[in-house]
């Protein structure tokens, strides 16, 4: 698949120079901040399908809905596999907006991974699942009283960053990055430019001759 062959290079580059790429291309935010994860050594890749999170009303409509209706209207009628589910925290990045359960639906879609701007609960439940997940943390307690899912398939805000849906999502240790879809392939060139001036450079500063004492 292309996005597999994607993924790959985007790994291969890692979180900064990515940025940096997105730099040269866009003027607007797009770095991500370093983020937590069941499994730190598995970066995360794919295009977003966004669920928008709100603090908690029991008086309004969209509280009737459970996240199994946004789930699946974020991912939309196409196929779900390679998708990055992408979750707003709703103003509430310390609250947990989901788990093992409610996750396990991302597996059997074949989902690449799961960004959260808030809380995850069942780290070890997820570190077994098909997909990378990166959030601000472990929750233990239920947080569906604090938020609620509001909208899917809307433009939403990760941690200061604007992402909308089909947007590139990566993700690794250092951090992440947000990629205008048309932009992926211009981005991933000029990344894989600088990747080689980096090493061009590191190889003529090694190379330089010590400076003479005295």
């Amino acid at each position: 698949m292309e996005d597999d062959a994607l993924a790959a290079r985007a790994a291969c580059l890692g979180c900064a120079t990515l940025v940096d790429a997105v730099g040269r291309v866009h003027g607007h935010r797009a770095h991500l901040p370093a983020m937590q994860s069941p499994d730190p050594l598995r970066p995360l890749f794919g295009p977003a399908a966004t669920i928008s999170f709100l603090p908690y009303r029991e008086d309004l409509e969209e509280a009737g809905y459970d996240f199994k209706h946004y789930f699946y209207g974020a991912l939309g009628r196409g196929p779900t596999a390679g998708q990055v589910l992408v979750l707003s925290s709703g103003g509430h990045p310390d609250v947990s907006h989901g788990g093992g359960t409610k996750l396990a639906r991302a597996h059997s879609a074949g989902l690449a991974g799961v960004l959260a701007d808030g809380r995850l609960r069942d780290f070890d439940q997820l570190r077994a699942y098909g997909f990378a997940t990166w959030c601000m943390g472990e929750a233990v307690r239920w947080g569906g009283d604090t938020v609620m899912p509001h909208a899917y398939g809307v433009t939403v805000e990760v941690a200061g960053v604007c992402v909308s849906p089909g947007d590139y999502v990566h993700m690794d240790s250092a951090g992440g990055v947000v990629i205008p879809s048309a932009s992926l392939h211009r981005v991933l060139d000029i990344a894989e430019d600088i990747a080689a001036e980096e090493a061009e450079a590191a190889r003529i500063i090694t190379a330089e001759s010590p400076r003479p004492n005295g």
